[in-house]
C-alpha cells in the first residue's frame, strides 16, 4: 500500500492576493499531475488541512476541480484556514466525514493500514488544540483495534519542530494538548506514524514512541530558521510524501519533488 499526502494547498479565488502572490492553485494543479504521473500511483492520497485560503465555498468549489484529475480516495482533514461547514458541504460525496457533530475527525479502515484522521482546528486560530473530547475519541478509537496497524492524520504537527515562531501556543502556531496526545499514543503501539501539514517544510521526528512527519507545502515553504527569527516564506521545491507500507516492517516515508530538474 502507498498513502500519498499533500498538505496546505491555501487554494483561493483568482482574484486574492495570495493566489496572485504564490500561484496556490497553480502549484496543486501541478502536484496533482506529478501523483497522476508516477511510476507507482497511491492507493490513497491524504490532504492534511489549509486546503483553501479563507473557507469560502468558491474556494472549495475551485479545490473540488483542481483534485478531480487524482482518479484514487481523497482523505481530507480541516486546517486553521478551513471552515468545517463549508468544507463539509463541498465534500458531501466523502461519506467518511461526519454529518454531525464539532469535529471533522473519522476513521478509515478499508486498507492495511487503517486511517485516524483528528481535527486540531479552533476556529478564528491559527494554532490548534486537543481538547479532552477529541483526545478521548481518538483513545476509545485506537483501543477498537490494537493490533491494526494505524496511520494518525491532522493538521497542526504535535512536535516542536524548532522553528520557534510555529512552535508557540496559546497566541502562537502550535499545538496545545500534544503532550496529552503523547500519552495516548505511548499508550498504543500499533501507532505507525502521525503525519500533518500546517509547517510548510518536511520535518520529522521520533516521539512518544512513534514516528512523527510534517510533509511540505504544494505551493510556499516556510524558510528554515532554527533561532528566534520571525516567519517568512521561501519558494523552495514543492513535494509530495509517500508513505509505502512494507509487510513485517513498517511505513517507510519518502518525498517526490514536484517539477523537472536537470538530470545528468
Amino acid at each position: 500500500m502507498i498513502i500519498g499526502q499533500i498538505t496546505d494547498f491555501h487554494v483561493t479565488t483568482p482574484d486574492h492576493p495570495v493566489d496572485r502572490r504564490y500561484r496556490t492553485a497553480w502549484h496543486l494543479q501541478r502536484a496533482v499531475a506529478h501523483i497522476a504521473g508516477l511510476a507507482q500511483i497511491p492507493d490513497v492520497v491524504l490532504a492534511t488541512g489549509d486546503l483553501v485560503e479563507t473557507g469560502s465555498p468558491a474556494e472549495y468549489a475551485r479545490l473540488r476541480e483542481l483534485l478531480s484529475p487524482l482518479g484514487v480516495p481523497v482523505y481530507v482533514i480541516p486546517g486553521n484556514h478551513d471552515d468545517r461547514p463549508a468544507l463539509r458541504a463541498a465534500f458531501a460525496d466523502h461519506t467518511y466525514l461526519p454529518r454531525e457533530g464539532t469535529f471533522l475527525h473519522y476513521t478509515v479502515d478499508a486498507y492495511p493500514v487503517r486511517l485516524i484522521a483528528l481535527d486540531t482546528v479552533v476556529p478564528g486560530q491559527s494554532g490548534g488544540a486537543l481538547c479532552a473530547e477529541r483526545l478521548g475519541w481518538l483513545d476509545a478509537h485506537l483501543a477498537e483495534a490494537p493490533h491494526r496497524p494505524t496511520l494518525i492524520l491532522m493538521h497542526h504537527p504535535p512536535f516542536l519542530t524548532g522553528i520557534t515562531s510555529m512552535d508557540r501556543n496559546g497566541d502562537g502556531m502550535g499545538l496545545t494538548g500534544a503532550d496529552r496526545l503523547g500519552a495516548i499514543v505511548a499508550r498504543h503501539g500499533q501507532v505507525e506514524r502521525i503525519v500533518s501539514g500546517h509547517v510548510h517544510r518536511p520535518i520529522s521526528a521520533r516521539w512518544h514512541g512513534t514516528a512523527a512527519s510534517i510533509a511540505p507545502s504544494t505551493a510556499h515553504q516556510i524558510a528554515l530558521d532554527l533561532g528566534e527569527g520571525r516567519t517568512a516564506t521561501a519558494m523552495e521545491p514543492p513535494a509530495v510524501a509517500l508513505h509505502l507500507w512494507i509487510e513485517g516492517q513498517g511505513l517507510v516515508s519518502h518525498l517526490s519533488y514536484v517539477g523537472d530538474y536537470l538530470r545528468p
